[in-house]
């Protein structure tokens, strides 16, 4: 059936606004070029999209060419912005951006457990954009990163053990009280997001993420689509039942989690210093006492000697093997904090591990997201809910 000539305008109109994001300011031949619709169908839509205050005129394509053609059209930016947040058990990162993606402003600020939730995070909201001095109605889509699971047909939250107060209304709450769309999202599954997007899974339809921090997560990619199971907990791979160098179960957290690599650490001749753990919340299992810092511990894999990041590696490869096992994507990243810092040395090692004991072809890599890679999967699932909203 030939699509309606109202369909018909809708994906030109989105195609231009994608090319646009894309591929910067373009000139009404430009568009005609790229899009391949007709000189009056070009110029229908980019009256529609300037009257819908989307785009408008930027700049000439040069100096020597006048008249409409010559009129570069751009992305209004600020005619919307989104909010990320990574929500953690002491800080709250906030991020702002506009339109076109471009981040306006970033806060950080301390996360007050004792409040009560949805007030919490509405005021951070709120000194996000007042910090970044946008008007407040053009904030959009709000996309939060959480530790714990987040059920995928509610959208609610709960298994946080270290936000307790976290409660499974929370989202709703934090609609009603912020007039906009709110969503709460896994902080694993939009480090994954921002791997597909940005970093090295980009263009890959299928790999597993596996994020090496404080705590032990991951997230599964598969036929482009992020899979979160049926009740959130798909790439839960820090549950993973191995055996320890005493003989006895536990899991692959456990194994691997930043307390057991600083330990692994120190059994190689590389000191990493213990902090008290001063409030005596429990964080992935720790109680009150001495710890090591997730900085101090990532600082030691990234200077390790050639037999720690071998020790290394072959716990890693043992939960490696079992996601590869149970759905062969061909492609793991090793992400979070420590997994950033084993890089490729500590990613070769495990490849060859995995290589010499399952038929399997699978590559293993580093993560190459820059800066925060919760923050910047918030953005982008914000900015693609805004924008399939607006455009």
């Amino acid at each position: 059936m030939a699509a309606t000539p109202r369909v018909a305008r809708t994906i030109n109109d989105r195609l231009a606004l994608d090319l646009l994001l894309d591929r910067g300011p373009l000139t009404a031949a430009q568009l005609r070029e790229h899009t391949g619709l007709s000189q009056p169908s070009v110029g229908d839509l980019v009256e529609r999209l300037s009257a819908a205050g989307l785009i408008t005129v930027v700049g000439e394509a040069g100096e020597r060419r006048r008249g409409p053609n010559a009129r570069l059209y751009g992305i209004v930016a600020d005619r919307a912005h989104v909010a990320g947040i990574d929500a953690r058990r002491d800080s709250v990162t906030m991020a702002i951006a506009d339109l076109t993606g471009d981040v306006v402003a970033t806060l950080p600020l301390p996360m007050d457990r004792a409040g009560e939730p949805a007030t919490v995070m509405a005021d951070a909201v709120a000194a996000a954009v007042e910090h970044a001095g946008i008007a407040p109605d053009t904030l959009h889509t709000v996309v939060i990163g959480t530790p714990g699971l987040v059920d995928p047909i509610s959208g609610d939250v709960n298994l946080v053990t270290t936000l307790p107060a976290w409660r499974p209304s929370l989202a709703s709450e934090l609609r009603e009280r912020l007039g906009r769309p709110v969503v709460l999202e896994n902080e694993v599954n939009l480090a994954a997001i921002a791997e597909h997007r940005l970093g090295v899974a980009r263009g890959r339809d299928d790999f597993a993420l596996l994020w090496l921090d404080r705590a032990v997560g991951g997230a599964v990619v598969l036929g482009g689509e992020l899979r979160r199971g049926a009740s959130g907990g798909a790439g839960e791979f820090g549950y993973f039942p191995v055996t320890g160098p005493d003989g006895e179960p536990r899991t692959f957290h456990d194994s691997v989690n930043a307390e057991e690599v600083a330990e692994l650490a120190r059994a190689h001749g590389q000191p990493v210093p213990r902090t008290e753990n001063q409030d005596g919340v429990p964080e992935c299992g720790l109680p009150a006492g001495l710890v090591a810092s997730v900085a101090d511990v990532a600082a030691a894999v990234r200077s390790g000697g050639d037999a720690f990041l071998d020790a290394l590696a072959a716990r890693v490869a043992v939960g490696v093997l079992g996601l590869c096992a149970l759905l062969d994507p061909g492609f793991v990243v090793l992400a979070g904090d420590l997994g950033r810092a084993g890089g490729d040395a500590l990613a070769g090692r495990v490849a060859d591990r995995v290589a010499s004991a399952i038929p399997l072809r699978t590559e293993v890599r580093a993560t190459t997201v820059d800066g925060n890679p919760v923050l910047r999967g918030a953005l982008l699932t914000a900015l693609a809910d805004t924008r399939d909203a607006l455009f």
